[in-house]
């Protein structure tokens, strides 16, 4: 069976279980033992589906990656229509990037254009995008937020207090309005990751060093920076959106662990209208597990599932996205965010960096490589994503 014929026949088994429940609630608004037995199986046969779905478009990805040409045919005559690529774009640039990985001899000498500071190297252009689309990848909530570059610190000017229109009679004085401001910085924290790579797998010029790089920082940059959108503490490291600093608290549970449709309700309403147009709910996979089990007054279930392929499931209406690092359902935990999460900025100051470490593991046939980038994030408005706050104890 297809993954096309899958979704179909889970909307179909959806939409009869919504009809089941319609017709078989007795006077009471609830199911009869044998009926409740059905829709139980029908559940269970609903989740079978969305593991099935969910398992085949994992093996759509690895299919389409696995089939890709390792090179393409010339069919016509070769023509250079390429415009000049010039600085960390060029191609000179980048075959003396891949030779300093190797520990080769320059070619060109073309590196000092891009030394930076620390005594590495700026990575080529077409590098640092391979390791930027990766991070988006791995990272769920670079693909929410609003992404800047900039060169220094960033203030960002905030209204927090608007002025106020009064109703005046003919010719009375104005009544002043004294609207005020501040201001948030994004600034600057260091991250940095180090490989250790054999000097025999560098000499095989069969492997591809530029490409092992550019997956294994993206992997440990996405991890670092998507627990750091998160949770992150503000103190050399980037401001979380699920901490005290991060979301404003819409709703507190009753419950220290469970979490009930009226609350999840109440904090989409905690939001403003404006913000809820593009809001999105964020969470860890063992709050969702939670919530596949709510219903609303009417016996629905809150969640929906997703019948295309690529497109996040529905909580009450909005897009769901899951991250393992928001916090889980416990005590005084914020283990829920809803709201717009363009409020949400990340600041990626300047470029990537790689140095390569020719001494440091020499005595063990190694040669080291530091990667280092500068980032931070912080929630900008915090009335634009607004958080479920577990009871306190």
């Amino acid at each position: 069976m297809t993954i096309t014929e899958l979704r179909e026949k889970r909307a179909r088994l959806w939409n009869t279980m919504e009809g089941f429940l319609d017709t078989h609630r007795n006077d009471m608004g609830v199911l009869k033992a044998e009926d409740d037995a059905t829709y139980s199986n029908m559940e269970g046969e609903l989740d079978s589906l969305t593991n099935e779905i969910h398992r085949m478009e994992r093996r759509e990805v690895h299919e389409k990656e696995l089939n890709k040409a390792v090179n393409t045919p010339i069919v016509t005559t070769p023509v250079d229509n390429k415009p000049e690529r010039t600085g960390r774009a060029s191609d000179e640039y980048r075959e003396d990037f891949q030779n300093h990985l190797r520990g080769r001899a320059q070619v060109h000498n073309v590196l000092s254009e891009g030394t930076d500071a620390d005594g590495g190297f700026l990575v080529p252009t077409e590098f640092e995008t391979s390791i930027v689309s990766a991070l988006e990848e791995e990272n769920i909530i670079r693909s929410l937020a609003k992404v800047i570059t900039t060169q220094h610190e960033r203030k960002i000017p905030i209204a927090t207090g608007h002025s106020v229109a009064q109703w005046a009679v003919e010719n009375a004085a104005y009544t002043e309005s004294n609207p005020t401001f501040g201001q948030k910085q994004l600034d600057a924290f260091k991250l940095t990751d180090l490989c250790r790579v054999s000097t025999e797998l560098l000499q095989d010029s069969a492997f591809d060093i530029e490409d092992y790089l550019m997956k294994e920082f993206a992997r440990a940059f996405g991890i670092a920076e998507e627990e750091a959108f998160c949770v992150g503490t503000g103190t050399n490291q980037p401001t979380g959106i699920f901490t005290a600093k991060g979301g404003e608290v819409g709703v507190t549970a009753a419950g220290a662990t469970a979490i009930t449709a009226d609350e999840v309700i109440s904090l989409v309403y905690s939001l403003k209208s404006p913000y809820r147009r593009n809001a999105k709910f964020l969470m860890n996979d063992s709050t969702v597990a939670i919530l596949r089990k709510l219903k609303d007054n009417n016996g629905v279930y809150l969640w929906q599932p997703s019948v295309q392929a690529g497109q996040p499931d529905k909580l009450l209406g909005y897009d769901l996205y899951t991250t393992p690092y928001a916090p889980v359902a416990t005590t005084n935990s914020l283990p829920i965010a809803f709201g717009d999460f363009s409020n949400y900025w990340i600041g990626d100051r300047g470029s990537r960096t790689v140095q390569r470490l020719n001494e440091l593991y020499a005595t063990n046939g190694q040669i080291g490589y530091v990667s280092t980038e500068r980032v931070d994030g912080k929630v900008i408005l915090t009335e634009g994503i607004k958080l479920l706050q577990m009871k306190k104890s």
